[in-house]
């Protein structure tokens, strides 16, 4: 399989949109060079602010600005996103609803090498608990594409979670995202795994190994 970072594509798509759209602001906590959000500071130095070290403050900022009628998309990695400022979440984007869209990558523990500090295990319990926000999982970097331009589309706040390394396309590139509809990737009549995120080509594999015993497997995003 081919092997694309959902981060990469993150940051090529907010520079496509920016283009699109002269309301789309960027906000980044110190960690731009890893998030991939450089590409539209590059391209948009006007539009984007790197808050420091101060995801709390960054969530503060983005509510401000969305208050003014900005769509605003900020980053760091999964970790920093959800426990360091889950107040912040709730009381100025939860609750009042606003049109922010946190977009965290280095999700889950597909970054083992930076230690327990660094894994986000708790991020999607923290925010699917918030009423208001839209939480999604893209299971490759085509579908990641189609989720921010469908989160930049739609009012409200959404929590993204993309991961770190290069990781296998599972679609095609006609493929188009559909918020809130699971996809079958295979059919199967014995057993049923359900994924979402990268654990989707994985669990393509795993149909693979059982589909040679005999097991004939379907894969749900």
């Amino acid at each position: 399989m081919v092997e694309v970072s959902t981060r990469e594509t993150y940051g090529k798509t907010l520079v496509e949109l920016g283009k699109e759209n002269k309301d789309i602001i960027v906000l980044d906590a110190d960690l731009s060079p890893s998030t991939m959000t450089h590409f539209f500071a590059r391209e948009f130095p006007d539009r984007f602010f790197d808050c420091g070290l101060e995801e709390q403050n960054m969530i503060c900022i983005a509510a401000g600005l969305a208050a003014s009628g900005k769509t605003v998309f900020a980053s760091t990695f999964a970790v920093f996103a959800s426990c360091r400022c889950f107040d912040q979440l709730r009381m100025c984007l939860s609750q009042p609803r606003l049109n922010v869209k946190v977009v965290a990558t280095h999700g889950g523990i597909s970054v083992g090498e930076d230690g327990t500090s660094h894994h986000a295990i708790e991020d999607l319990a923290l925010y699917c608990s918030l009423p208001g926000f839209t939480v999604v999982v893209p299971a490759d970097a085509i579908e990641t594409a189609g989720a921010v331009k469908v989160a930049a589309a739609t009012y409200g706040p959404f929590y993204i979670r993309l991961s770190r390394p290069k990781t296998p396309l599972v679609y095609p590139e006609s493929y188009h995202f559909t918020l809130g509809k699971a996809v079958t990737m295979r059919q199967g009549g014995d057993a049923t795994i359900i994924a979402l995120g990268i654990m989707v080509a994985r669990a393509l594999e795993a149909s693979d190994i059982l589909a040679r015993q005999g097991i004939d497997c379907r894969v749900i995003n």
